[in-house]
C-alpha cells in the first residue's frame, strides 16, 4: 500500500468539488512525546485513509497537529479510532462553524521537526505548565477588565479578516515572530492579565508556556481558539467580541463569524475579506480580491500573471521552471507585484 497521494492533486480538486458526500471539517492537536513519529505517521496514514480523511497533518516527536476533513457518515468511526489512541482518548475536535466539506482533497501527513514553527527550544522550560483555558464566557469576562492585555497569536493576513475587538494585532509573518512581540510588548506589564488567541489554541499552547517561563503570572488563553469560541457563543446566544472572518488554513481561506467586514480589496481598495491565491502556478500569492477584480484580473494578483495563465501551459512551466517561491504573502508596502490604492 502506498502511503503518499501521487494522484495530480488539480484532479483531486476536480473530483472532491462535484461529488455530493457531506464531509466535516475538523481540526485538533495534542502535545505528546513520540518515541517514533515515523512509524506513527505511517500506521495513521493507512488508518485515515482506509476512513476516507482529507487533509494536512503534521507530525513530530512532540505531538500532532491536523487540519482534516471526515466523510459525515464515518465521523463517529473516525473518532473511536482517535479517542482508541490512549493518548488521544478525549481530545478536543474542534469541529468547523461555516463548512460546506470542501475544506481539503487528498490525504497529505508530514514528519516535522515540530508541529508548529515557533524557534523555541522547549528543553529549557515546561511546555506543559499552559496558561489558564477560557471559554467565551471568561474571555469576555477578562476582556472587560481595564488590567488586561489582549494579544492575537496570529499572523498579519490572518487579524486583517478578523480579530477580538480591542486586541493588539502584531505585524507580523511569523509565530516566531509573534512571540518576540509578545514578549517585548509585556515586558514591563507583567501585572497585567495576559489574554492570548489564536484559530484553533495550538499556538497560545506554546505561547502561554513560553510566557509563563519567562515569568509573566497571570497568562490567560481561549481554550480552542477562534473556532471553538465561535459555536460557544452561538449556543449560549452571546454576543460576539470577534468581529468579521476567522482565517482557515484550508481550502475556504476563512470561515465568517460576524457580518462586519473590516479589510479591503488588494487591488482596488473596496471592502472586501476574500483571500485567494493567484491562478498563476509561478506566482500563487495570498491577498484579498474582491469579485471585480476577480473579473478583470481574471483570479490573478496582476496583469503580469493574467497574461502568464494566457500562455500555453509549456510555456508557462518552462517560465517557472527551477523557481521556488515558497509561501507568498501580500502585505500592504511589501508586494512588488499587486497594483494597489488600499486605504
Amino acid at each position: 500500500m502506498a502511503l503518499y497521494n501521487r494522484v495530480d492533486g488539480r484532479l483531486l480538486k476536480e473530483k472532491m468539488l462535484a461529488t455530493p458526500e457531506k464531509r466535516v471539517t475538523i481540526s485538533f492537536y495534542k502535545y505528546h512525546h513520540l518515541s517514533d513519529p515515523v512509524a506513527f505517521r505511517d500506521q495513521l496514514y493507512r488508518d485515515l485513509e482506509a476512513l476516507g480523511v482529507l487533509g494536512r497533518i503534521y507530525v513530530a516527536s512532540e505531538g500532532i497537529n491536523a487540519q482534516i476533513s471526515v466523510p459525515e457518515q464515518q465521523f463517529e468511526a473516525f473518532r473511536n479510532h482517535l479517542y482508541a489512541i490512549d493518548w488521544m482518548n478525549g481530545l478536543r475536535l474542534n469541529v468547523a462553524v461555516e463548512d460546506n466539506g470542501k475544506s481539503f482533497f487528498k490525504l497529505k501527513i508530514l514528519v516535522r521537526k515540530k508541529i508548529v514553527a515557533d524557534g523555541l527550544d522547549d528543553s529549557t522550560f515546561d511546555v506543559t505548565n499552559t496558561g489558564t483555558h477560557v471559554d467565551a464566557e471568561g474571555f469576555h469576562k477578562l476582556a472587560d477588565d481595564p488590567n488586561t492585555i489582549i494579544i492575537d497569536m496570529r499572523n498579519h493576513y490572518e487579524s486583517e479578516v478578523g480579530h477580538f475587538q480591542g486586541a493588539i494585532l502584531p505585524n507580523v509573518d511569523t509565530f516566531r515572530e509573534e512571540l518576540q512581540i509578545a514578549e517585548d510588548l509585556m515586558r514591563d506589564q507583567k501585572d497585567k492579565n495576559l489574554l492570548m488567541y489564536c484559530t484553533g489554541g495550538i499556538r497560545c499552547e506554546k505561547a502561554s508556556a513560553w510566557m509563563k517561563h519567562i515569568g509573566f503570572k497571570n497568562v490567560f488563553q481561549l481554550n480552542g481558539g477562534i473556532i471553538k469560541y465561535a459555536q460557544e457563543i452561538k449556543e449560549k446566544g452571546l454576543g460576539s467580541k470577534f468581529i468579521g472572518k476567522n482565517f482557515v488554513f484550508d481550502e475556504r481561506l476563512g470561515e465568517r463569524i460576524t457580518n462586519d467586514i473590516i479589510a479591503v480589496c488588494h487591488q482596488c481598495g473596496k471592502p472586501c475579506d476574500d483571500h485567494t491565491n493567484c491562478k498563476n502556478d509561478g506566482c500563487h500569492l495570498l491577498f484579498i480580491q474582491c469579485e471585480d477584480c476577480k473579473q478583470q484580473y481574471n483570479n490573478c494578483c496582476s496583469a503580469e500573471c493574467k497574461d502568464t495563465i494566457a500562455l500555453p501551459e509549456d510555456v508557462q512551466k518552462e517560465l517557472r521552471r527551477g523557481i521556488n517561491k515558497g509561501r507568498q504573502v501580500f502585505k500592504k508596502g511589501r508586494s512588488e507585484n499587486i497594483r494597489h490604492n488600499t486605504r
